[in-house]
């Protein structure tokens, strides 16, 4: 057996091995509440009145209604089960000393981030419309809106991948990685032959990866072996054989840094089927930016934010932000989201722009598992005469998250909106175009994941000749698409009604 299988078989066991302590936690546990509730009877009626109370306390807070409905229904039916799995993944709950944390970490950096006032005074001048949504992001995220940045539109993940290693082979100071996945493979083998180099010629390099996210994807000696070259990695909240609340919190950001003058983010992951050298599900559609100037100073913060909450290691801003301003004159905003702090600046930044939409506004998302309020905002444009289009994929990579997001379509359609399917296979791209005036790109999912339990990253943009190459790009997806008519959705069999409506129980999960 070859030495690559038998670390394959490593990483499996971890998996398996940890998959089987977590379910024999659930058996002990429910086992252990069978006995009590045998031996004493009383102990039932004690479960039955806490799940009571808990459904109260679920009607009484602020949340979506429709994700309400979901845990009452769970809750009242299994009280036991139920209420296991709503302190795992019922809400936006997080451990105070981990909030505690992240604000620590926060406060080091974020003095960095000042608002030019004359960019902001500017673009209040120019349009209003624009300074709503990107006074909008400042306030929810913390992060400035700038000029002098460079916003270039990089899709599918092959151009991407060109222009990344074109980028990392420039470094000079330093490269900062920080993925949700990093997976071995072609597209790791060429950036890590990269980073090699660079670290031996003294470029300090650092790197986060989920471990949820990639877990799979590596051999056991994957993080030994970085270490070994002079690479710091951090890796985020690992994969434990236990239940623990923070376990259903992802890094589901894609960011890449070199020297702090350039910057990459969008929902290419380090892994083969974004730059489609493997095919799991068709051609792999994906769209990612590449930033360069002063906007790339608050993806510097984002990145050292994160490295000092997973490592406690401060970074020296002042080694580290370094972009020089470009000419371009358009309005740039990066911005990242999270749990901590119960906002949802990424959820918000896309109802900001279907709300100020005038003529259209161009969707493309993986996943369309929608609350009570963005399904409203999505139907109340299009009925307004706003041309919405929105492109999933039609070869799905996860069968029961499809029927869930093909649930909404009813109600959308009815309202006005275009609903297409990306027929050549899956598209992970995470886009919005509105009226050849804004734009954003990013790592957020339309799912209730990405808006509560995830921290997500974006740019925010107004370039317009970046936004002409988007949307060139969109009609071209769209003649590729096979767009969803009401009248023959409306009569789509039984069967699939029937799993569609099953799968949205599950939406809260998704």
């Amino acid at each position: 057996m070859t030495q690559k299988k038998k670390r394959g078989i490593r990483i499996k066991g971890r998996v398996i091995l940890t998959g089987i302590f977590l379910i024999l936690q659930i058996v002990l546990t429910f086992y252990a509440v069978g006995v009590l509730q045998v031996r004493f009877s009383w102990l039932y009626y004690i479960f039955q009145a806490i799940a009571i109370f808990t459904a109260i306390y679920i009607v009484n807070k602020r949340g979506n209604p429709s994700y309400k409905i979901t845990w009452i229904i769970f809750i009242l039916l299994l009280p036991v089960f139920g209420l296991f799995i709503y302190l795992l993944w019922g809400g936006e709950r997080m451990f105070p000393h981990l909030k505690r944390r992240m604000k620590r970490c926060e406060s080091h950096y974020y003095r960095y981030l000042t608002q030019d006032r004359e960019t902001a005074e500017l673009i209040t001048y120019e349009q209003n419309t624009l300074a709503r949504q990107a006074s909008f992001l400042q306030r929810e995220s913390g992060y400035p809106v700038y000029t002098g940045t460079d916003v270039e539109y990089l899709s599918p993940g092959e151009l991407f991948f060109t222009r990344l290693l074109e980028e990392l082979d420039k470094a000079e100071r330093y490269i900062y990685l920080e993925y949700f996945i990093l997976a071995e493979g072609e597209m790791w083998n060429a950036i890590r032959k990269i980073l090699y180099k660079k670290a031996h010629s003294g470029v300090e390099i650092k790197i986060i990866f989920d471990d949820f996210g990639s877990i799979k994807r590596q051999y056991k000696d994957f993080v030994s072996g970085l270490r070994r070259h002079g690479i710091k990695v951090a890796v985020f909240n690992p994969i434990k054989p236990t239940f623990n609340v923070f376990m259903n919190n992802r890094n589901h950001r894609k960011i890449a840094i070199v020297d702090g003058k350039v910057a990459f983010t969008g929902g290419i992951n380090i892994a083969d089927e974004y730059i489609n050298r493997l095919h799991r599900f068709g051609y792999w559609m994906d769209s990612a930016v590449m930033v360069k100037g002063k906007a790339v100073n608050s993806f510097v913060v984002m990145f050292a934010v994160m490295w000092e909450y997973n490592t406690g290691e401060q970074l020296t801003m002042a080694d580290h932000l370094l972009a020089e301003p470009t000419e371009n004159k358009h309005y740039v905003l990066p911005y990242c989201d999270g749990p901590m702090d119960g906002h949802s600046a990424a959820q918000g930044i896309y109802m900001q722009i279907l709300n100020t939409a005038h003529r259209y506004v161009y969707i493309a998302t993986p996943y369309l598992i929608l609350d009570n309020n963005m399904t409203n905002v999505l139907t109340l444009a299009a009925k307004s005469g706003v041309d919405v289009r929105i492109v999933t994929p039609y070869i799905p990579d996860k069968s029961y998250v499809h029927p869930v997001t093909q649930y909404y379509y009813s109600e959308l359609l009815q309202a006005g909106a275009r609903i297409f399917e990306y027929t050549p296979g899956f598209i992970h791209s995470k886009i919005f175009i509105s009226d050849d005036q804004v734009a954003t790109v990013g790592t957020v999912n339309m799912d209730y994941r990405s808006f509560v339990f995830h921290f997500e990253c974006g740019t925010w943009f107004t370039d317009p000749a970046t936004i002409g190459e988007m949307k060139a790009q969109f009609d071209a997806i769209l003649s590729e698409s096979k767009e969803i008519f009401y009248e023959r959705w409306h009569h789509r069999s039984r069967l699939m009604r029937l799993k569609q409506w099953f799968w949205h129980l599950f939406a809260p999960f998704m």
